[in-house]
């Protein structure tokens, strides 16, 4: 696996944009173990919290190991505090970035697989949020949703302060999301509760890995999210362990994320964390 950093050019924010990629690159294997297919590889774009960047995942979490174990192309946009939605007041398309020109660039250069089937989203908190709205809006797009401690704080957007008080401001959310006033948040495109009864009869809902921990503070908004999910149809596999808002426990569910992906068989090849044939 290599893991590199590149400035992608988005015309779309007219701005080069980091983005971590972690992918297939040469797997050593010792005599006698399996030969890793050489792809056309499968894609998870795993996107960062608020306050974070394209680092966080590779930074704070073990995923390039993870992911490494099953040649899985692991995609990290920098999002900056956006939500990863489309503004008409700033002019920021960070969700057609995210689901259109990311996907269709990481595609035209590198051996990763265009089919639905092998493309997924992902993230945690203002991630979480952005890896469902950009898969409610583009369900031919992506195939599977993994969300922890989903950033479900819609009655923050209505009910927010003009002072700086809490997570973001009343103009910040109405920057970032378009929005004249914070009211026309409700049954928006950004609404992640509107968008999910929209794909109640869509044939081919993405299914749902969701995971929040039980002394998070958003915890209850997950499960009342993950409820209605449920109610209209999604299959979704939920997880409400023991564990806060943190690295730790999100380091520990991306693991069991990527298992639940159903990839295939695991071959992590030889590196330093695997070594044990040698004598």
């Amino acid at each position: 696996m290599a893991l590199m950093t590149i400035q992608l050019f988005s015309n779309i924010l007219r701005r080069p944009v980091p983005v971590n990629v972690a992918i297939y690159a040469d797997k050593r294997c010792f005599p006698g173990m399996p030969i890793p297919p050489k792809g056309p590889y499968k894609t998870l774009y795993l996107l960062h919290g608020a306050y974070g960047d394209h680092t966080d995942w590779t930074t704070f979490t073990r995923v390039y190991e993870y992911a490494k174990e099953y040649s899985l192309c692991v995609v990290m946009p920098y999002g900056e505090n956006k939500f990863y939605c489309d503004s008409d007041i700033t002019g920021e398309p960070w969700g057609k970035f995210i689901s259109e020109e990311l996907v269709s660039t990481i595609e035209e250069t590198f051996n990763v697989s265009r089919k639905r089937e092998d493309r997924y989203i992902g993230g945690l908190s203002m991630g979480g949020f952005g890896a469902f709205v950009n898969a409610f809006r583009h369900p031919e797009v992506f195939s599977k949703v993994i969300a922890f401690s989903t950033a479900t704080i819609k009655s923050q957007i209505l009910n927010s302060p003009k002072a700086q008080e809490g997570l973001f401001t009343e103009s910040q959310y109405r920057s970032m999301f378009g929005l004249k006033d914070v009211a026309d948040y409700e049954n928006s495109k950004d609404d992640y509760e509107y968008l999910a009864r929209q794909l109640k009869d869509y044939p081919d809902k993405p299914e749902i890995y969701m995971a929040c921990g039980t002394e998070d503070s958003l915890f209850e908004g997950n499960l009342t999210y993950k409820n209605l999910l449920v109610d209209l149809g999604f299959k979704v596999d939920w997880h409400a362990d023991p564990g806060a808002h943190t690295f730790t426990f999100w380091n520990d569910h991306i693991k069991e994320a990527i298992a639940w992906l159903k990839l295939g068989e695991s071959n992590p090849g030889v590196f330093s964390g695997n070594v044990a044939p040698i004598k």
